[in-house]
């Protein structure tokens, strides 16, 4: 094992010890924050001190193995002692691993998921639709909620624009690396002649954030407009300035809410996208700013990067950045993305265990 895993090892070791101090203590609950907030520090190491503690013990193991190995009565019992523990050594290496690879603090969010058509016109706005179905039917499985916060419809059935939020546990986690231009190539309804037509769609996902604290929203900055819905909703809805708008001047960042009769309802969900929307500027210039910083193999989440196409003559689907093509194109526009979710989080993990493996080496 590298020395500096081994010294990062030893110290969760001993915060460990002193977190079982902390816990026990007869003040312990006086503040309930802090205790929970020990508790989960103590939930996140304990499997990886658990999975140390293996490791030493197969180290000890093979030691034995090999002064087994001196004595000729029991040399082949050794050998195989001796192989089966530098195996199990390795598998328990790997996991320390990954187990040690920093977390992202947004995978357990909620999320903002925002699709909006892109060059091909109405066959554009049909697949925002279908890849909106697609995305709805994949949180279903996940027992996740949607909620819509605001749809721009197009005359030819799609969406000009929707954006809606999706609720659960590990949602952001599954789905951040959806972000990107996604591409269709099909025959459209309206294609007398059969020919196959290209169009795409931009998807953005936006980790909520946790607390409107987190971004700053001074209201001064803030411009912020009501006016009647242009939706569907009968006669109340066209009587009432229901819908808001609301600019944020210094980033010129723009929202509107309109898809409930509350005007008050329309200006929280505004503001929570809104906040969510400078949170992902406030990232993203972050880390720009991180030149040294390796491209990941699973995108930037670039609107302009062609991540994906969905080949429906081919009855295909490819991932352009791990090259992962699948031939199940129904099974997955109506939601079964777990293939797909998986391998772009296993060759995101793959990524940053080669960049960890690279600074230890540089280190």
């Amino acid at each position: 094992m590298n020395k500096s895993i081994a010294v990062k090892l030893a110290r969760l070791c001993e915060r460990l010890d002193e977190l079982d101090r902390l816990l026990a203590a007869e003040n312990a609950t006086s503040n309930i924050e802090n205790y929970r907030k020990l508790s989960r520090e103590h939930a996140e190491i304990s499997p990886i001190v658990s999975l140390y503690s293996e490791y030493e013990k197969c180290e000890e193991d093979i030691v034995v193995a090999q002064e087994m190995m001196s004595d000729p009565s029991t040399r082949e019992f050794g050998e195989s002692e001796l192989r089966q523990g530098r195996e199990r050594l390795a598998e328990i290496s790997s996991e320390l691993q990954k187990l040690l690879l920093p977390k992202d603090p947004n995978d357990e969010r909620n999320l903002f998921l925002e699709i909006r058509a892109g060059t091909g016109g109405d066959e554009s706005a049909i697949f925002a639709g279908d890849l909106f179905r697609m995305y709805s039917r994949f949180a279903e499985r996940n027992r996740w909620g949607v909620e819509i916060i605001s749809q721009s419809s197009s005359d030819a059935g799609g969406y000009k624009e929707i954006i809606a939020k999706v609720t659960g546990h590990g949602a952001y986690s599954k789905l951040k690396f959806e972000s990107g231009a996604h591409r269709v190539q099909r025959v459209p309804e309206t294609e007398t002649q059969g020919r196959i037509h290209t169009s795409a769609c931009t998807v953005a996902v936006l980790p909520e954030a946790e607390e409107l604290d987190e971004v700053v929203l001074n209201p001064a900055e803030l411009r912020i407009d009501t006016f009647r819905s242009s939706g569907a909703g009968g006669q109340h809805i066209n009587k009432t300035d229901s819908a808001v708008r609301i600019t944020h001047l210094p980033t010129g960042i723009v929202v509107e809410c309109q898809d409930d009769r509350s005007q008050h309802k329309n200006k929280a969900q505004a503001m929570s996208v809104l906040a969510a929307r400078i949170r992902a500027k406030q990232v993203a210039e972050q880390q720009s700013k991180q030149a040294a910083e390796r491209k990941s193999l699973v995108g930037s989440g670039d609107r302009s990067e062609r991540i994906r196409t969905y080949n429906f003559p081919q009855g295909r689907v490819t991932d352009h950045r791990i090259n992962l093509t699948l031939y199940k194109i129904d099974e997955i526009m109506d939601g079964d993305l777990f293939e797909l979710t998986g391998a772009l989080m296993a060759q995101h993990q793959a990524d940053m265990l080669a960049a960890m493996s690279e600074e230890v080496r540089l280190g």
